[in-house]
């Protein structure tokens, strides 16, 4: 049997070929805006599929729309079972302003030791790493008591419909395994001599919130003969600026904030303070309390009016909410109706697109995890939190079948978190966490699926 020291080995010597295939990833422009037609993630299922079978792997992709493809592929194992599966997803977000950009988006450019382009880390790096993983496994013959899965899905980016939603729904077999890793976790946080990873075990709530703000049309040249909804929304804009949620610290990760070299325990009275302190030294922690110790409500989208003469009627204003585990819609509704308090005209409406959920921390998959990780970056010292992601994942779907699932994606500690810029202008991934990534990938599957 290929001794894991041995296959880690490759995964150095593979380092070209992971930044091609990385590279080759971001170049396929699978854009999700939210709106059908979009997405075209079956371009990066149909690359996989025939990448895999080059490598003697056998790979299938499931569709709910033909251009919104799921790809599964199965590293068998010794008996029928698949013990863990390696999660990604392959649609990327739209480039709001190109012109921002220092690179093309979508050119996968090379830079002081970076990839830089729409989806380099979010999520096609973790796409990577694991496809290199499962690879480099089956070039050098290693068999497994229980085998594993491949699944990078459709559709995250904007809730699951043609992705994980779909495939939970309807083709759960697709999705069988005892332990899952996915995207949303394994940021390490480094303050002095001491290395902590957080270990993504559960996510915050989403809910889209949806206002319509209505008055009545006029000319523009008289518009005191209608009401301008306008105003209205200037209005709604200033209570949202002005909403101040109420804090908590009760989520698990604020029991251990000791690890950072914090001296205080966190309370609603000195979290703010604490937050404060931490910006300049960890602004990456510091944003991660501040996220989970709050509801977040945030506006992203505005449209309404007619023309550019006319008194509009109607604006409708879209908002993103971010909830803590225990806050539920009720919860919600109550600090909206007090925040817009005497706002004429003014109705909402509330999408729920997703549900705080977690997995509990202790368990065999974190266990190899641990080791996976001490491997990859020759570091036997790291300490290990619990946390919840502000953000939300597909993990929501794994997790309510059953399924073990964390965050982890095997960021090399010496890779600045902050310079990955998900979702904004010049998205990256170093190369170094393509590497250390797809070493932790290759440890979790050899030790949890029993390598021989």
């Amino acid at each position: 049997m290929p001794s894991l020291q041995s296959l880690l080995d490759q995964v150095e010597s593979s380092t070209n070929e992971i930044v091609e295939l990385e590279q080759t990833l971001v170049r396929i422009p699978s854009v999700n805006t939210g709106f059908m037609p979009t997405g075209g993630e079956t371009a990066v299922a149909e690359f996989i599929r025939d990448w895999l079978s080059g490598e003697r792997l056998e790979s299938e992709i499931l569709a709910r729309d033909a251009d919104r493809g799921n790809i599964i592929s199965v590293y068998p194992g010794d008996d029928d079972d698949t013990r863990l599966m390696l999660m990604s997803h392959s649609d990327v977000v739209p480039v709001e302003n190109e012109a921002k950009w220092h690179y093309d988006p979508f050119a996968a450019e090379i830079s002081g030791g970076r990839v830089y382009g729409r989806g380099a880390s979010d999520c096609k790096a973790l796409l990577t790493s694991q496809l290199m993983a499962m690879a480099i496994m089956k070039r050098s013959g290693v068999r497994l008591d229980h085998g594993f899965r491949l699944v990078s899905g459709a559709d995250e980016e904007h809730g699951g419909r043609w992705g994980f939603g779909w495939l939970a729904d309807k083709h759960p077999e697709s999705l069988r395994s005892e332990f899952a890793v996915n995207e949303g976790g394994g940021t390490p946080v480094e303050i002095g001599n001491t290395l902590t990873y957080l270990l993504g075990t559960g996510e915050k709530g989403r809910m889209e919130l949806h206002i319509t703000l209505r008055g009545e049309s006029a000319h523009a040249s008289v518009p005191w003969t209608g009401v301008n909804a306008s105003y209205s929304l200037s209005r709604a804009l200033s209570a949202i600026e002005a909403y101040r949620p109420e804090l908590d610290t009760s989520l698990e990760i604020f029991d251990h904030v000791g690890a950072f070299g914090i001296e205080e325990k966190p309370s609603p009275m000195n979290i703010d303070r604490l937050v404060a302190e931490l910006s300049d030294t960890s602004p990456r922690l510091s944003s991660l309390l501040r996220a989970l110790s709050r509801l977040v409500l945030t506006p992203t989208m505005v449209s309404g009016g007619i023309k550019s003469n006319s008194v509009p009627e109607e604006i409708k204003l879209t908002c993103d909410i971010r909830t803590l585990p225990f806050q539920d819609e009720e919860y919600v509704r109550r600090q909206l109706d007090q925040a817009f308090d005497g706002i004429d005209g003014l109705e909402y409406d509330i999408d729920y697109m997703s549900v705080p959920n977690s997995s509990e921390f202790e368990t065999e998959l974190t266990a190899s995890i641990r080791k996976a990780q001490a491997a990859a970056v020759g570091r036997d010292d790291i300490q290990w939190i619990p946390a919840i992601s502000n953000g939300f994942t597909d993990s929501r779907f794994t997790r309510n079948l059953g399924i073990v699932t964390y965050g982890f994606s095997g960021s090399h500690p010496d890779d600045d978190p902050m310079l990955s810029r998900a979702h904004g202008t010049d998205e990256s991934v170093g190369i170094a966490s393509l590497i250390s990534g797809t070493r932790s990938m290759l440890a979790i599957a050899y030790d949890l699926c029993g390598a021989r």
